[in-house]
């Protein structure tokens, strides 16, 4: 099987496949595959069973788990947990705060990150992330003073986590938590955990450009992950992957041009300012989270702090594609692991 590392959004719907290219061996499990829309994005679930209704009982259950999560890390919805937390932080500044163990753990990841990153990768960006948001709507770009304002807001070092007794302190108010450069990932690894935990291990979760699987497909030494260049002329690569993450980002499709000027989704919370130029960063991790959140940084360091970062964690790979305009030519680089995942 081949799964595009770019995928659009979709409606809910699920297949399960039994003909065709995906028929197997008499006695081999069948390949089931079931896809909802969820934070924001199309979730896509790939695994091999076989009993259709228990396969569809632990669909419900992975996708459950992706709904648990949103209710706990969406931005989008007041309601959600990282909301009010914020908001309560508002009224409250500086007092320790009991957060539910998967928003502790998702933290705990997150300044993991931020720390090995210096920032370049920061879940306290969310001042950022709407005032952008906004921007982009009105087809503008923030002035000076509303940039600096909502950078004061911004530090991954202003939050001290207590992960064992589940407690969050800010230390100033006005500060916003965005989990969107880590949230699908972490959602693809607890989906992956749900499916594993109802006896089917060799299974794939898709949330977009975050890929997590767990064993190879009957018969297969792995999963085969296709990645898209960002040069028209440039040759896709193909990755195999057991027990890996594989995430893919970058400005190709998610951008805005204002005044002639393209201006990415993605941001940097060092400075406030939107990334600019094109950008593509794929890297492969043990941990969804860990994957998805390593592109966001990789895309906003230098190549080579960025060859470094990937380097130094243990089991991670990546290649980055950039170019200086859409006329130019796109300059590729890739860290010392990653050879050893292509299929050649």
């Amino acid at each position: 099987m081949v799964l595009r590392a770019h995928i659009a959004k979709t409606v809910l719907f699920f297949i399960a496949i039994f003909a065709g290219s995906n028929q197997l061996p008499a006695g081999e499990p069948s390949r089931f595959e079931f896809e909802e829309t969820h934070m924001g994005t199309r979730f896509s679930i790939v695994f091999y069973a076989d009993d259709r209704e228990d396969a569809i009982t632990a669909a419900t259950a992975a996708f459950k788990r992706v709904r648990e999560l949103e209710a706990v890390l969406s931005d989008y919805r007041s309601s959600s947990e990282v909301m009010k937390l914020c908001a309560k932080n508002d009224r409250e500044p500086g007092i320790a705060l009991t957060v539910s163990p998967d928003l502790a753990d998702v933290l705990a990841h997150s300044l993991e990150i931020s720390k090995q990153s210096q920032g370049a990768f920061d879940v306290t960006i969310g001042p950022l992330s709407k005032l952008w948001r906004d921007a982009r709507k009105q087809k503008t770009i923030p002035d000076e003073a509303e940039r600096a304002e909502a950078l004061k807001n911004v530090g991954w070092n202003k939050i001290d986590l207590d992960r064992e007794k589940k407690t969050v302190k800010f230390l100033q108010a006005g500060m916003r938590l965005d989990f969107g450069g880590i949230g699908k990932g972490f959602a693809a690894d607890a989906a992956l955990a749900v499916l594993k935990q109802h006896g089917y291990p060799q299974a794939l979760v898709a949330a977009a450009g975050d890929i997590t699987v767990g064993d190879a497909p009957p018969g297969k030494k792995g999963w085969i992950v296709e990645i898209e260049p960002i040069g028209a002329k440039q040759q896709k690569k193909k990755v195999q992957l057991v027990r890996q993450s594989v995430s893919t980002s970058g400005d190709l499709y998610q951008f805005v041009e204002i005044d002639g000027v393209r201006y990415s989704h993605l941001l940097d919370p060092r400075t406030g300012r939107s990334l600019k130029g094109f950008v593509r960063a794929t890297v492969i991790a043990k941990n969804g989270w860990q994957a998805d959140a390593l592109t966001k940084a990789a895309c906003l360091m230098p190549t080579a702090q960025a060859i470094k970062l990937i380097d130094n964690i243990d089991g991670a790979a990546m290649f980055l594609a950039t170019k200086a305009d859409d006329s130019a030519p796109e300059k590729t680089a890739q860290s010392r692991r990653f050879e050893s995942f292509l299929v050649k």
